[in-house]
């Protein structure tokens, strides 16, 4: 049904999104509910962004007694949110130093800058990324990425970038060399369909950062905070980057990102030379503090049992639907179903049967739900899927 509130965004706001014809009324846990009195539920989570699911009350009441204090006043002053956060984020991950901004374009566009900076040094200033990344719609962002709906008539982007062909391990080696200042890359790829690097590709990277001592950017904006079962998606492969992007899941619904880097790296940026307004926001900072206090209470450990029983059941789908569902992707609580069709059919199917999914990748049907969510939700999608595939 087309609400008069979508009737009214079309002529108010740019159409730059394909939005879902339903207008939310309100949404708690990993359900979101209509003004016309429909109840959905949510396997998209914000595009990962909602790791405690919808309205959490530890959230809500951290929010709120922060809008008490205050809501802004700027990175001039020393603010005990950030400071928790960044202590915390910095327990977790082990490195050093860490940089809040806004969003995940913005925390690759601080890693880019950080990563020249640091290679001007050195007389390096080329960055590599891979085909099907996707870190962001700015600029360093799109310079590094493959995306011609994303960049077609928007040229030029920044020089001194390339994108090589993802888990092709000749043409990376090819690729990097002495003038090679960063290589940046999603463990575990969203936007390019549920992609993990292969074993051999990252001991490759490992192999040639040790040759020629270049920088890598993990981008684990969809990919970190838990979602797979672990804090970072690098960490399944016994890998340490040099800079790690974070964003989504770590602001718990608010808008934050963020830059962590250890102190080798961190110490080329002088005061005033990078910086943003709104970056580390108390709200968000707070709010963020919340997720990572409570992956440690229990969530990450519903990422993994949860996420081994959605492995499980959709296995099963693919057992008994060889012909509908191609292969199976991700971990945790970011995974893909390849289809045998364009995936934008199956969402729109599962949607008539109020269960809320992503398509990707031309054929990619995304789950990206809630880290919170049982094995009886699990249960709920299996069965509409399942209906759909028996159609």
């Amino acid at each position: 049904m087309i609400s008069s509130l979508t009737s009214r965004e079309h002529i108010s706001i740019f159409q730059t999104y394909k939005r879902l014809p339903i207008e939310i009324d309100y949404a708690k846990g990993c359900r979101i509910y209509t003004k016309d009195g429909a109840e959905y539920l949510d396997f998209l989570g914000g595009i990962a962004v909602n790791a405690l699911g919808h309205s959490h009350p530890r959230i809500i009441e951290a929010i709120c007694n922060q809008a008490h204090k205050y809501l802004h006043v700027s990175n001039y002053f020393y603010q005990e949110p950030q400071v928790l956060l960044a202590e915390k984020l910095k327990e977790i991950s082990g490195f050093d130093r860490v940089y809040f901004c806004n969003s995940g374009s913005e925390a690759f566009e601080s890693a880019v800058k950080l990563a020249r900076k640091w290679g001007n040094l050195q007389g390096k200033t080329e960055i590599i990324g891979f085909t099907g990344g996707f870190h962001g719609r700015t600029y360093a962002p799109l310079s590094a990425m493959d995306r011609p709906l994303y960049k077609d008539g928007m040229e030029p982007f920044l020089p001194n970038n390339i994108v090589v062909k993802y888990n092709d391990c000749n043409l990376l080696r090819k690729s990097v060399g002495p003038f090679t200042c960063a290589v940046a890359l999603e463990f575990l790829q969203g936007e390019g369909g549920v992609i993990s690097a292969t074993k051999e590709f990252i001991e490759t990277l490992e192999e040639l950062r040790h040759v020629y001592g270049f920088l890598v950017i993990a981008d684990e904006v969809q990919s970190g905070g838990g979602r797979t079962g672990s804090y970072f998606g690098y960490e399944f492969y016994n890998f340490k980057p040099n800079l790690v992007t974070m964003a989504k899941a770590i602001g718990g619904g608010l808008p934050l990102g963020a830059l962590l880097a250890n102190e080798e790296v961190a110490g080329v940026w002088k005061q005033g030379m990078h910086g943003t307004t709104y970056g580390g926001n108390a709200l968000a900072c707070v709010a963020g503090l919340v997720v990572l206090e409570e992956l440690e209470r229990g969530v990450l450990s519903n990422v993994h049992k949860v996420g081994i029983y959605l492995s499980e059941e959709l296995s099963k789908l693919k057992t008994d639907n060889s012909l509908k569902i191609i292969e199976l992707r991700g971990r945790g609580m970011m995974q893909g179903i390849v289809m045998n069709e364009d995936a934008i059919h199956v969402v729109t199917s599962l949607l008539e049967k109020k269960v809320i999914t992503n398509a990707t990748a031309g054929n990619v049907v995304r789950l990206l739900p809630p880290l919170t969510i049982s094995k009886e939700d699990v249960d709920e999608f299996i069965f509409s899927f399942k209906e759909i595939l028996s159609n």
